[in-house]
């Protein structure tokens, strides 16, 4: 799904709801079948590791720690996500998803995040998001800082392990060319007159 919508029209909001960072003043938010407001907040923290993964904006990446390092790191804090690895070898799925996006090269594994491009960064937060398979993968603009054509590459990478691990893709954007990518396209506009409304979404 494609939600696109212009800055400050409420998306990072939205993602705070659907993370269960934020908990709604009135409503509730559903998410797997599970209301978020009812769990306790480290019950939401784990309910968002074992089913969620975040491409961040900012891709969130930890600077001190190597390639593959950064990729594991959530499997690490998650047995549920952990056990999804085909395995439980985390390194070795690790690698395939590197690989999968581009990034195979044995010699980038160990190497510090803050040596590689931006484009580079991207995949590897796109690989720590996709390990243990979650159910939902969230990506907050996260081709903004790329060209046309890198970002064209990107997307199809990652919709194509997505589809392989049968993960849902909301993609969050203002940049509405990309909407032809998506088998549905939602426009926070319209999911906003729609809560208005009293519609249920």
């Amino acid at each position: 799904m494609f939600l696109r919508g212009p800055s400050g029209s409420g998306k990072s909001t939205l993602l705070g709801l659907i993370g269960g960072v934020l908990v709604p003043q009135r409503g509730s938010v559903r998410l797997l079948g599970t209301d978020l407001a009812a769990l306790s907040p480290s019950g939401r923290d784990r309910f968002r590791g074992e089913h969620l993964g975040f491409i961040f904006q900012m891709f969130n990446l930890i600077p001190y720690l190597g390639v593959l390092e950064n990729v594991i790191l959530p499997a690490q804090f998650s047995p549920a996500r952990a056990a999804r690895v085909p395995g439980r070898d985390l390194a070795a799925e690790g690698r395939r998803l590197l690989g999968a996006l581009g990034l195979g090269a044995a010699d980038l594994l160990a190497q510090p995040v803050t040596e590689l491009s931006i484009g580079q960064q991207q995949r590897v937060a796109a690989a720590r998001a996709l390990l243990g398979r979650p159910e939902i993968l969230v990506a907050d603009e996260p081709t903004s800082a790329l060209d046309h054509d890198a970002r064209s590459q990107f997307l199809q990478l990652l919709m194509d392990e997505c589809r392989a691990q049968g993960t849902t893709l909301l993609f969050v954007s203002h940049d509405t060319s990309l909407g032809g990518l998506f088998d549905r396209v939602l426009s926070l506009a319209d999911l906003n007159r729609a809560i208005d409304a009293g519609v249920a979404v």
